[in-house]
């Protein structure tokens, strides 16, 4: 049976992590001078190579924490802190800045999709540290196929994004798309410290 909480948890996480409202811009702004077939390309490349990184981190991820002796709760807390700096770094616009700035390193590479597009926009700290959060609390193979699921739904809506990414930014504006980045930032909070008090009760630091 398909557990639509955590379904509808993860997806709003990993959204928020993504952020493809706010990459939506950026995505433009690395384009700039593209016809909307090599956009399209772009785009596609993007995607896909996120979706084959994350599925690593996904499948592998929590053996590979294991093999260094580090526990899935201790896992849960760091990256619950990961996360909630995140969310500060949405709430007072530096995360914006920062990922503008790592565009601008990239101007003169022809091809931005792998990087900085790809790595680390879209499959970063954050999203790796999530992706690895959520296959910890589901293991196995239905684990992975959930997960899975839920990355392929985000990075989908963040693909349709990407390709009425001229229209979304009329409509939304620099305004709508900082007030929007902002309230993620403030859900992505809430979250972030539900997985370090998550991390906590697994130790025994917590009450249930």
């Amino acid at each position: 049976m398909i557990d639509t909480a955590f379904m509808i948890t993860s997806f709003v996480t990993l959204f928020v992590i993504i952020d493809p409202i706010g990459l939506t811009p950026i995505f433009l702004a690395l384009t700039q001078g593209m016809t909307a077939s090599e956009r399209r390309g772009v785009a596609i490349r993007a995607s896909l190579t996120a979706t084959f990184i994350l599925a690593l981190f996904t499948l592998f991820g929590e053996a590979v924490l294991a093999f260094v002796g580090i526990s899935m709760p201790a896992f849960r807390v760091a990256g619950g802190a990961l996360l909630f700096l995140t969310a500060l770094d949405m709430l007072f616009e530096r995360r914006t800045k920062r990922r503008e700035h790592q565009g601008e390193e990239a101007t003169e590479v022809e091809d931005p999709s792998v990087f900085p597009i790809s790595i680390p926009l879209i499959a970063g700290p954050g999203s790796i540290a999530t992706v690895i959060l959520l296959a910890g609390q589901k293991p196995g193979i239905e684990g992975f196929a959930l997960v899975m699921s839920i990355v392929l739904a985000v990075l989908s809506l963040m693909l349709v994004m990407f390709l009425v990414s001229g229209v979304l930014e009329r409509l939304l504006g620099k305004t709508g798309i900082n007030v929007v980045t902002r309230l993620l930032g403030m859900l992505l909070a809430a979250l972030s410290v539900q997985f370090i008090l998550d991390g906590l009760r697994a130790f025994g630091f917590a009450a249930g």
